[in-house]
């Protein structure tokens, strides 16, 4: 797991039950400043992820369609099936799972399908960014070394 995604995922995940109301939800994110929850199984002491709900899906499923969000149920506003990956994966491997299904954030699982974090574009992006930063700053000393020697 050393280089894998796990060893930069979010562990500090919120989740909800299946039977939580929207509006449980939505004050959950609200308090831990999150813009999405995992819907869990939690049964038997496993939390076994079913979902993701999203304040945009909040947005576009629940405000906008004028549907009262006390009443409804995550379980009724989660539609996809959830999209996992196993901590030991790499960039590459996370990266193509989240585009080839439409997610921007992915519930981090152990081997036995067990939660134990959140990825999020955000998080790749942020792990990228240095290495990124570091190959532009590469060709700027190399220009610079040219510079030097060619005088």
């Amino acid at each position: 797991m050393s280089n894998g995604i796990g060893s930069f995922c979010t562990r500090q995940v919120i989740t909800v039950a299946p039977d939580a109301t929207v509006v449980e939800a939505s004050k959950l994110m609200r308090q831990h400043h999150v813009g999405a929850v995992v819907m869990v199984d939690d049964r038997g002491g496993a939390r076994k992820p079913l979902g993701v709900l999203t304040d945009r899906d909040i947005a576009m499923e629940v405000v906008a369609l004028g549907v009262a969000p006390e009443t409804l149920k995550v379980s009724e506003v989660v539609q996809r099936p959830v999209t996992t990956v196993v901590e030991d994966a790499g960039y590459a491997e996370t990266v193509r799972l989240m585009s080839v299904n439409g997610v921007r954030r992915m519930p981090v699982v152990d081997r036995g399908g067990n939660l134990v974090g959140i990825i999020a574009v955000d998080d790749i992006l942020r792990q990228l960014a240095g290495p990124l930063l570091a190959l532009c700053d590469l060709v700027a000393r190399e220009r610079d070394f040219e510079r030097s020697m060619r005088r």
